[in-house]
Protein backbone atom coordinates (compact mmCIF):
# COMPACT_ATOMS: atom_id res chain seq x y z
CA UNK A 1 0.00 0.00 0.00
CA UNK A 2 1.34 3.23 -0.59
CA UNK A 3 1.40 5.90 1.66
CA UNK A 4 -0.11 9.28 1.29
CA UNK A 5 2.61 11.17 0.08
CA UNK A 6 3.60 8.10 -2.27
CA UNK A 7 -0.23 8.74 -3.43
CA UNK A 8 -0.26 12.19 -4.18
CA UNK A 9 3.36 12.08 -5.83
CA UNK A 10 2.20 9.56 -8.25
CA UNK A 11 -0.79 11.43 -8.90
CA UNK A 12 0.61 14.79 -9.65
CA UNK A 13 2.96 12.81 -11.85
CA UNK A 14 -0.01 11.40 -13.92
CA UNK A 15 -1.35 14.80 -13.97
CA UNK A 16 1.45 16.38 -15.35
CA UNK A 17 2.70 13.59 -18.19
CA UNK A 18 -1.21 13.78 -19.45
CA UNK A 19 -1.72 17.56 -18.89
CA UNK A 20 2.05 19.24 -18.71
CA UNK A 21 2.65 21.14 -15.59
CA UNK A 22 1.11 24.36 -16.20
CA UNK A 23 -2.62 23.12 -16.17
CA UNK A 24 -1.92 20.10 -13.90
CA UNK A 25 -1.16 23.13 -11.56
CA UNK A 26 -4.01 24.87 -12.87
CA UNK A 27 -6.59 21.71 -12.44
CA UNK A 28 -5.44 21.22 -8.52
CA UNK A 29 -6.10 24.73 -7.92
CA UNK A 30 -9.60 24.73 -9.59
CA UNK A 31 -9.74 21.62 -7.21
CA UNK A 32 -9.35 23.57 -3.99
CA UNK A 33 -10.87 26.55 -4.54
CA UNK A 34 -14.14 24.93 -5.65
CA UNK A 35 -15.66 22.52 -2.39
CA UNK A 36 -14.98 19.96 -4.96
CA UNK A 37 -16.70 16.45 -4.63
CA UNK A 38 -15.48 14.02 -6.72
CA UNK A 39 -18.03 11.13 -6.00
CA UNK A 40 -21.36 13.87 -6.62
CA UNK A 41 -19.32 15.20 -9.57
CA UNK A 42 -19.01 11.34 -11.28
CA UNK A 43 -22.79 10.39 -10.41
CA UNK A 44 -23.87 13.56 -12.60
CA UNK A 45 -21.78 11.88 -15.04
CA UNK A 46 -22.62 8.69 -14.65
CA UNK A 47 -26.02 9.44 -13.88
CA UNK A 48 -27.11 10.12 -17.71
CA UNK A 49 -26.06 6.90 -19.08
CA UNK A 50 -27.50 3.76 -19.90
CA UNK A 51 -25.55 0.67 -18.30
CA UNK A 52 -24.73 -0.18 -22.00
CA UNK A 53 -23.13 3.46 -22.48
CA UNK A 54 -20.92 3.20 -19.39
CA UNK A 55 -19.90 -0.04 -20.73
CA UNK A 56 -18.60 1.03 -23.88
CA UNK A 57 -16.78 4.04 -22.61
CA UNK A 58 -14.86 1.77 -20.16
CA UNK A 59 -14.23 -0.61 -23.10
CA UNK A 60 -13.20 1.99 -25.89
CA UNK A 61 -10.86 3.48 -22.59
CA UNK A 62 -9.34 0.65 -21.65
CA UNK A 63 -8.39 -0.11 -25.09
CA UNK A 64 -6.60 3.08 -25.81
CA UNK A 65 -5.25 2.66 -22.58
CA UNK A 66 -3.58 -0.29 -21.97
CA UNK A 67 -2.38 -0.83 -18.75
CA UNK A 68 1.22 -1.04 -18.48
CA UNK A 69 1.70 -1.66 -14.51
CA UNK A 70 2.88 -4.33 -12.65
CA UNK A 71 -0.94 -5.34 -11.29
CA UNK A 72 -2.04 -8.59 -9.94
CA UNK A 73 -3.69 -11.03 -11.63
CA UNK A 74 -6.02 -13.19 -9.66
Amino acid sequence: MNSAVELMDMGFACLVEKLGIVDAERFIAMIKRDSFDYTVWRREYFDGMTLEQVSEEAAAYAKSHPHKGKGIRV
